[in-house]
């Protein structure tokens, strides 16, 4: 059996190839400190990103069912996703402190890789999904209204699970713990039956888990800005002081079945929109930039010591750049959100009122039930402010 160790699969050994010497190809070219930065980065990215994962999923999870739109179950699908992955980032943390030294054993090896490419794959098809939904929801909101049905975003978010888990499968048969005599540790690693398996699952990694989400999304993205830009203009048409209803002609139809935004809802819009495109692009592709050198070192059409030396270092640090998404997609999908904030912040007082003091009864139940009522209706009130941002999936 021919094991090798492909250092972009996953936290792993420095090294590529078992068996290899451990002296470095190139003596000239000083190793990164990943012992003590990548723990560091890991643990600020696991309570980051845990917390706002978690408040997250509890305002969903415990959002009514009037409120099931298809964005909240994709968003709701991508939190937990991004959960599962974060709650394995203490284990990588620890391996990489110890040196590349695994203590877990062999099940929580094949669990934490299987984890990994998971979340490698399930947050980014979700993202591709949100992305679709949001160009359907404001470029053809009339016409997608029976698409865009809560039950078929269950059945899309099942079959993300399914396809996500069966990319997943070759890691978790392939990963093991494995003795590596060039460090003297027993490692968690990428055992290949032989180079093919290798070159064929990182291809298929670069181009289902970046390539044609980025493509997606880009083109999504790219048309909603084209559609919001254009609405934006014929507002600005319409204010001005020669604009006639019958020159509106175009501008009608630009904005006509589209979203109405106005001033700075607009422009929150657009800038969300460039967000999450640049979050997506700058947090993957350092990653998978590093596995196609890898690749491309493989097949023998690059060489050299800084190859060895990028990918050999820079693989855990980019690593961390793109596990940092699970951090950020909290804050750009839910947090930025007037509707979300609103009912986090109606979900914290009314979680403040239960735990107050039991000194304050004399106000009676009556008191502490318009209290209640008094917050219920406020909710209500916000809620319907933003119902048609809502219902157009740009809250």
């Amino acid at each position: 059996m021919e094991a090798v160790l492909n250092s972009t699969s996953a936290p792993s050994s420095p090294t590529e190839t078992f068996g290899a010497s451990a002296a470095p190809p190139c003596p000239e070219w000083s190793p990164l400190p990943q012992t003590a930065l990548v723990p560091a980065l890991y643990g600020v990215i696991c309570v980051l990103g845990i917390v706002g994962n978690a408040l997250a999923v509890y305002v969903l999870a415990h959002d009514g069912n009037a409120r099931r739109t298809v964005a909240n179950t994709f968003m709701l699908n991508l939190c937990v996703s991004d959960l599962l992955v974060l709650l394995s980032l203490p284990l990588w943390a620890v391996y990489y402190a110890l040196g590349f030294r695994w203590p877990f054993g062999r099940f929580a090896c094949k669990l934490c890789g299987g984890l990994l490419h998971l979340n490698l794959y399930a947050s980014i098809f979700f993202i591709m999904c949100m992305s679709m939904d949001r160009y359907l929801a404001i470029v053809h909101p009339l016409r997608s209204q029976g698409a865009r049905d809560p039950g078929r975003a269950r059945v899309a978010c099942a079959l993300v699970w399914a396809l996500a888990c069966l990319c997943t499968a070759p890691t978790l048969v392939f990963r093991d713990t494995h003795l590596f005599e060039g460090l003297g540790v027993e490692v968690c690693a990428m055992l290949y039956p032989s180079r093919y398996w290798y070159l064929g699952l990182a291809w298929m990694k670069i181009a289902l888990a970046f390539l044609l989400p980025l493509v997606v999304i880009l083109s999504c993205y790219c048309v909603i800005g084209r559609h919001l830009l254009l609405a934006g203009l014929w507002i600005r048409r319409r204010r001005s002081p020669g604009w006639s209803a019958a020159g509106a002609g175009a501008g009608a139809d630009a904005g006509a079945g589209g979203v109405s935004l106005e001033g700075r809802g607009l422009e929150r819009v657009l800038w969300t929109v460039v967000a999450v495109v640049l979050a997506f692009f700058f947090c993957w592709f350092p990653f998978h930039l590093l596995t196609l050198l890898d690749v491309l070192g493989s097949h023998g059409l690059l060489a050299g010591c800084w190859l060895d030396w990028s990918t050999a270092n820079l693989t855990a640090l980019a690593l961390c750049v793109g596990f940092s998404n699970s951090a950020v997609n909290p804050v750009l999908y839910c947090f930025i959100g007037n509707h979300f904030r609103g009912r986090l912040g109606g979900l914290c007082k009314g979680l403040c009122a239960c735990l107050r003091p039991r000194g304050g009864e004399s106000s009676g139940p009556a008191t502490r039930g318009s209290f209640s009522t008094r917050l219920s209706s406020f909710s209500r009130k916000l809620s319907d402010l933003k119902d048609l941002v809502e219902t157009q999936g740009l809250h």
